[in-house]
């Protein structure tokens, strides 16, 4: 290890030490940028996963090289954003419809950035509370006391209406053998999800496993590794009905929307599959399949355990590339 690489490496460990989440991808992107830009840009821009962490960032820098931190000129910034998604902006609008299980490693890396950069906006529904407001409904309570408050003069009337609140949305994501390829993808978008809107994320197969604590982890790759080790049916068999069946008894779903990533694919029973999602829709707002084989042109539903649950699902959605993902989370927050 050359004299550079290893000063670098130990710069990680230091930030590390002070509590950033520096994985391994982080610190092989600090050490391809720090190539093509200063030190202090190229460890912010690579090493830096939240604000919280700017702050340790510069006080480990200065401790570390010993040096005031540089101004940063605009065209570093865009060039750093580029090597940080390792594609030329012409190619970013590609792999945003590219499926995600065809890209290669460099297109994945960039894929993952790309995911990190989604703002999900949860569906809203109306709360109990009701709240002051301008105009609306009158509020009697208020405007009385408002009458008692003026001795009994005649006042304004006060107005009131009730408050909206995020709708929980679950996830439930099918890592079977068929759909081995989407898995990885679908796990990190629900990591985005859990990060920023109340979310319940569970993983089918062969059985039920609820991966919603292993996702609120800030770093993707300390929470991809966490749902490795709870998940112990990857690449397994595909029992949709059972599964599900575990989840409508376990589970309450009622009020939420509920998303199913899954291809279709069933080797139990297609009916014990329609019955527990005509179940789960009942109590649930609205059931969104995403089904990574939607978007692709030619596209018939004809397996068994979709063509089964189809009559109970409010949309059939395409779940194979960014941009299906993000034309997913319209369908959520509009739900």
């Amino acid at each position: 290890m050359s004299d550079a690489l290893s000063v670098c490496v130990g710069f990680t460990r230091v930030l590390r030490a002070a509590g950033l989440a520096c994985g391994p991808d982080r610190v092989q992107a600090y050490l391809r940028a720090a190539g093509h830009v200063d030190l202090y840009w190229a460890g912010r821009l690579t090493l830096c996963a939240d604000p919280d962490d700017l702050p340790r960032y510069d006080k480990a820098f200065q401790a570390w090289f010993g040096g005031e931190r540089p101004r940063m000129r605009p065209r570093i910034e865009v060039t750093v954003e580029q090597l940080r998604l390792g594609l030329a902006a012409s190619d970013v609008e590609v792999l945003r419809h590219k499926d995600f299980s065809e890209l290669n490693p460099r297109e994945r890396e960039a894929f993952r950035q790309l995911l990190k950069q989604l703002r999900p906006v949860p569906p809203k529904r109306r709360a109990r509370r009701m709240r002051k407001a301008a105009k609306g409904p009158v509020d009697p309570r208020r405007t009385i006391r408002k009458m008692i408050e003026a001795g009994g003069e005649i006042v304004l009337p006060e107005h009131r209406r009730r408050t909206r609140k995020p709708r929980r949305v679950v996830l439930l994501i099918d890592v079977s053998g068929s759909m081995s390829a989407y898995a990885d993808g679908l796990i990190r978008f629900a990591h985005v999800l859990a990060r920023s809107m109340p979310v319940e994320v569970h993983t089918i197969g062969t059985r039920l496993t609820r991966v919603t604590r292993q996702l609120r982890e800030r770093d993707p790759e300390q929470a991809m590794r966490a749902v490795a080790r709870a998940v112990p049916d990857y690449e397994g068999g595909t029992r949709l009905g059972e599964t599900l069946q575990a989840f409508t008894r376990q589970w309450r779903q009622r009020g939420a929307v509920v998303v199913l990533f899954s291809d279709g694919w069933e080797r139990g029973d297609p009916q014990l599959l329609a019955e527990q999602i005509r179940r789960i829709r009942r109590t649930s707002h609205a059931v969104i399949w995403a089904n990574p084989h939607a978007g692709k042109p030619g596209y018939e539903p004809v397996q068994s355990g979709i063509l089964a649950a189809l009559p109970h699902v409010d949309r059939l959605v395409a779940g194979h590339s960014l941009e299906a993902l993000r034309e997913l989370l319209s369908e959520v927050r509009r739900a």
